[in-house]
Parts: C-alpha cells; structure tokens; sequence
C-alpha cells in the first residue's frame, strides 16, 4: 500500500467562540502547493463542527461553512494529494476543551445521532470522490479509558455504527480511526472493520510538550534531554519509542494499515535536540513501513515558522522554512 506523507493544516481546526463566517476561513493554497513540491501526497484537514453548527443544533448545519470544508477538500484532491477529513471537534466530545460541549458522545444518544448523522452526510456529500482521492478519521483522540464515560464497548459500538452509516452512502470509503488515550492505545477490537488505525508521535510528552500551556502532565518539568529523558517509567531514545509502537506494530503485521495522523515537537527546546528527537522518530516510522502527517504546517510545531531557537531558517516560495527540518522530513520519506 502507498504510503502517505504529509502535514495536518489547521484552516478549520477551532471555530471562535463568537461564530464565524465563512469569509472568515482562509484555505491557503500555496501551502499545498509547497507541500506537493516537495513530495508530500497527503493532507489531514482536522475540523471543528461547530463552524458549521450553532448552538447544538445538530441537524442546522451552515452550508456556506460547508462550502469551505468542500473547498479544502477540492485544493488536496486537484493536487493529486490524498485528503483525510477529521472531526477534531465532534458532538460530545474533543480532546481539548470537552467542557464546552454540552453532550457526551458515549453517553448521551443525542451527541452520537449527530456524529452518525455528520458521517453520513459527508459520505453522501463527496461520494462521487474516489477512495484514492478522501478518507474519513472519524474522531480525533478520544480519551483514555474510563475517561468521560468511554469505555472499549461504547467506543466500538460508536465506530461501528458511523461506519455502517458511511458505507450504507459510500461503500468504498476509505475509513480511519484513532487510537484511544489520544492516539496511543491500539484497539484491535475494531481490526475486523476494514478500516485503517491512526496512532501518535508525541513520546516522550517531556520532551514534544516541554512548557505547552494545555498540557497538565508535562506543566513544571524542567527542561529536558534527548535522547536519556525518563518518563513513564522509562528512559526515552530510539529503542524505547520503537518498542511504544509494539501493539501497533501487531496490527500492521495483522494486515491493518497503519498512519501516524499526528506528531511533531513544540517550539520551547533547542532546535538541535528537536532534530534529535525527529531522527529516531522518523527513522522508526521508516522501520515499520509508516506514513505519517506533522502537527503542523505553519505554527509552533510546524515545519515553517516553527519558532524554535537555534533553527537554521531559509525562505522558500514565500516560507520561512526550518531548512534543516525540512531536508529530515523528505530523507525519510518513501521514494
């Protein structure tokens, strides 16, 4: 199977508390075609509902806000790039800020008709795509288990009914689900689906979140080192993240295709140690035949505008690029 690489843009990624307008969206192009230039063949669009939803009315949705997430999907697939939609933000639950929502997603029926609902109406809206052309993640990082009410059992059974729905539209549909524990824990359970798994590489979290604002388990910890970092246990180097893929490593030799949907590094270390850390990452990545998408494109753990010290910066059509960054990522990429 073709390996996909790429980045994850962030154009729909949290709607403003106030509403927005679909003026207010801005699919920029030209990062694509930077992207395209450079090898990449996939693009991973996270979307937050509530653009195109106000107030939880599920079944109200925007269709200008809507038009905007087609013109997102049109800007990767006129590329030749393959497009993966993700629900960042859905009905009832996301990673970051869950107390905004007022359902839960493995609770209350509400939330889970309009995640089914939001699917389906996707897979009928872009049925005439090809599979080559879009894939659906169906949520992104759902939480550890036990966490909001999510268990094994709820989440299948809520993944197998979203499914079912974007087959019964689109029976061809390439579809993709994530890892529990924000990406990390493997369910085998759902192996038998058809679909592909998406995991994470943001191990060790001492180092890719060092001061991140959001993150509570990494807030205080002193600065740290790569590789030789503890954590969970552990000392991290590139032994230790090869064998945190074990449980993915056997689905992929199950036969499941596996993509790492996210990773990357935030901007507060040393630029020096980043590149250390992104070495063994990508070299892991390579070992057991992985794809994988940076978190993100341009920001604090982009490839352009990244704002790490010590970055040996370079403008390329218009980017400030992390020039040695850049050459990393299209060393490990797949010829």
């Amino acid at each position: 199977m073709k390996r996909h690489y790429g980045f994850n843009y962030l154009w729909m990624f949290s709607a403003p508390q106030c509403g927005a307008s679909p003026s207010d969206v801005r699919i920029d192009e030209r990062e694509l075609d930077f992207a395209a230039a450079m090898g990449c063949n996939f693009v991973r669009i996270p979307l937050d509902y509530r653009f195109w939803v106000r107030e939880f009315r599920y079944g109200e949705a925007d269709e200008g806000m809507l038009a905007k997430v087609d013109e997102g999907v049109r800007a990767a697939v006129s590329r030749g790039m393959h497009c993966s939609l993700n629900l960042h933000r859905a009905p009832g639950y996301c990673i970051n800020g869950n107390e905004l929502e007022r359902h839960n997603l493995w609770l209350d029926r509400e939330a889970q008709d309009a995640f089914v609902a939001q699917w389906r109406s996707f897979a009928e809206r872009y049925a005439a795509l090809s599979p080559a052309a879009l894939s659906f993640d169906l949520l992104n990082e759902p939480p550890n288990i036990g966490q909001y009410g999510m268990f094994r059992g709820n989440h299948e059974a809520i993944m197998r009914r979203t499914a079912a729905a974007i087959r019964e539209a689109s029976p061809l549909r390439p579809i993709t689900l994530d890892g529990l524990g924000g990406g990390n824990i493997a369910i085998p359970e759902l192996a038998d689906l058809g679909v592909a798994m998406s995991t994470r590489g943001y191990q060790p979290m001492p180092v890719t979140h060092f001061e991140a604002s959001w993150c509570d388990e990494t807030r205080g910890l002193p600065a740290p080192r790569y590789p030789g970092t503890p954590y969970d246990g552990k000392t991290w180097n590139r032994e230790t993240l090869l064998g945190h893929y074990g449980p993915w490593k056997a689905l992929s030799d199950a036969g499941v295709p596996v993509h790492v949907g996210e990773f990357g590094i935030y901007n507060r270390l040393d630029n020096g140690l980043a590149l250390c850390w992104f070495r063994d990452i990508l070299s892991v990545f390579r070992e057991l035949g992985w794809g994988y998408a940076l978190w993100n494109f341009a920001g604090p753990f982009g490839i352009v505008d990244h704002g790490r010290p010590g970055a040996r910066w370079e403008t390329m059509d218009g980017f400030r690029v992390d020039r040695d960054m850049y050459e990393l990522f299209k060393e490990f990429m797949e010829e």
